[in-house]
């Protein structure tokens, strides 16, 4: 095996010293950088008791095939000792298809559960008392779609949308830069999204509108400093959009919520979260001077990386994502979802996605991290780590600035060249073995190992291909067409638009035809060359 090189250096490239000292924390002010958990600036944790007081939620990210499908692993989660439900929706739904559009031929459940109607959305949370559990669902461009499915949906059972509690993803901007699932041009989808987070301040307070989302960004090749600084000025531009708009920052800021990737880097990892607390709070006073504190605290949830897991002995990521979920746990997320093993070869069997959940209820109720409140906290190595990762975001945040913003930068294909720079330059020392990926480029099998995955049951494009039809034929053609009008009309006038998609999904319109409809007004997206 080729020997270890003198200079060490964290995943995203910072040195790192054989041994640290106060001296490295020499102008190092505890009481400011440090202060207590559940005081400004938060390093040590948005909560004064933290996991101490209350375990964090532990909510895997399920769903493939038909809504009835998901529903079942579901609740088979809940009864394991899930505490809250994540939804994962497959390709055509994420791109604002119907399951019998021809460019979702295929692709049908795959990935994750097809939703098309209101009807898709009541099956998929069948018998699940929607004001008991908290839902986080993962989609972007057409997620004021979605999310109008679900408020209808509580609205038929009788249930107050003031008790729904949950998060939908809606982050637009790390769409075009990481994810490339987008619909609309940026400036109109930004309207958009601050329609929800407008109509939730005012009818679902417990409600996150926006989970703005480092994860992805992430998984595109990024650093964790890439991650926090991309993150994080996404979450700004949301918020200073929100405020031009005539919205008051303390009105929607405690309703923000964000999503970070968890990758290998123990203790860099660890200190990510602190610092995005850190920064966010002081970002936060800086730029909008709110007079509530939860303005100021940064809510996460956190998921291990996928991008880590690999075909190769896939039991050994078993242990990467212990550790990954050992570390967000010790960086204080609110939420937590755990990869399964099984993950990069298919959707995770019952098995595998059990044994995720236990490695979190291990943690949570074995390991006895939780007895204190950020138990690494003055750590030399941690702090100089928690201070370099904000000294390194700033930096990038300067240049943003000077750009004009993020949008701004997107359209130069800034943080997209950063991110492609950054994963070529991984990717060739994985190759030089300058990183040792175990399985991959060392310690390697002859034979790869064979696991049982989960099949989908090819059946289930052609059920939804049929209800579909079904639905067609039984709704109200013409009130479709006029909800559909009006909704044009909205989304291009100064009406919140979210009133209006909740009428049409009532009314049977599909996802495909609403997000069809809206792309008459609002046009499509083209992405720039990055070179």
């Amino acid at each position: 095996m080729q020997e270890r090189k003198e200079q060490f250096k964290s995943l995203s490239g910072l040195p790192v010293a054989p041994v640290y000292s106060r001296d490295d924390l020499k102008d190092w002010d505890p009481q400011t950088q440090l202060g207590q958990p559940g005081g400004f600036p938060y390093t040590r944790g948005i909560h004064p008791t933290m996991h101490r007081g209350r375990l964090w939620t532990m909510r895997q990210f399920a769903g493939f095939g038909a809504a009835e499908d998901t529903n079942q692993r579901f609740k088979y989660l809940l009864q394991e000792g899930q505490t809250g439900l994540s939804v994962a929706f497959d390709m055509p739904t994420l791109m604002g298809l119907d399951s019998d559009h021809p460019q979702a031929r295929g692709e049908v459940g795959y990935c994750g559960v097809a939703i098309s109607s209101l009807e898709d959305m009541e099956r998929l949370f069948e018998g699940i008392p929607l004001d008991q559990v908290t839902t986080s669902m993962t989609i972007n461009g057409p997620a004021a779609v979605i999310f109008a499915m679900y408020l209808a949906m509580a609205e038929r059972r009788g249930i107050g949308l003031d008790k729904l509690g949950g998060t939908i993803q809606n982050d637009i901007l790390k769409e075009y830069i990481a994810q490339k699932e987008w619909l609309f041009p940026p400036e109109p989808h930004l309207r958009l999204i601050l329609d929800t987070i407008g109509y939730c301040a005012k009818q679902v307070p417990k409600w996150h509108p926006i989970s703005i989302s480092g994860y992805h960004i992430r998984e595109a090749g990024s650093t964790a400093v890439q991650e926090l600084a991309f993150t994080l000025y996404d979450g700004l531009t949301y918020v200073e959009a929100a405020v031009k708009a005539g919205l008051d920052v303390d009105a929607f800021a405690p309703q923000l919520s964000f999503f970070f990737n968890v990758h290998n880097d123990f203790f860099e990892e660890i200190a990510k979260f602190r610092a995005a607390r850190r920064l966010w709070a002081r970002e936060m006073e800086r730029r909008f001077h709110p007079t509530d504190p939860r303005s100021l605290q940064l809510r996460c949830h956190a998921q291990t990386a996928g991008c880590s897991l690999m075909a190769q002995q896939p039991m050994n990521n078993v242990v990467r994502t212990t550790l990954q979920a050992l570390a967000a746990v010790l960086g204080g997320t609110q939420s937590l979802h755990t990869n399964s093993m099984d993950e990069t070869l298919a959707l995770p069997t019952e098995e595998t996605v059990k044994l995720a959940l236990r490695t979190q209820q291990v943690i949570a109720h074995e390991s006895e991290v939780t007895n204190t409140v950020d138990p690494l906290g003055g750590s030399y190595y941690l702090e100089s780590l928690t201070n370099r990762l904000e000294e390194e975001a700033r930096e990038l945040f300067r240049r943003l600035d000077a750009m004009g913003g993020m949008v701004k930068a997107i359209e130069q294909g800034f943080p997209q060249r950063e991110i492609l720079e950054a994963s070529l330059r991984y990717q060739l020392e994985v190759e030089r073995k300058e990183r040792i990926i175990v399985g991959v480029n060392e310690y390697v099998e002859a034979e790869g190992t064979s696991i049982p995955t989960l099949k989908i049951r090819p059946e289930v494009e052609k059920t939804q291909v049929d209800r579909l039809s079904s639905l067609r034929l039984r709704r109200d053609s013409f009130q479709v067409a006029g909800v559909l009008e009006a909704l044009q009309e909205a989304a291009v006038g100064d009406e919140n638009v979210m009133p209006y998609l909740i009428e049409a999904v009532k009314a049977d319109a599909t996802l495909g035809e609403i997000c069809a409809a809206m792309k008459e007004v609002l046009g499509t997206y083209r992405e720039p060359v990055v070179l």
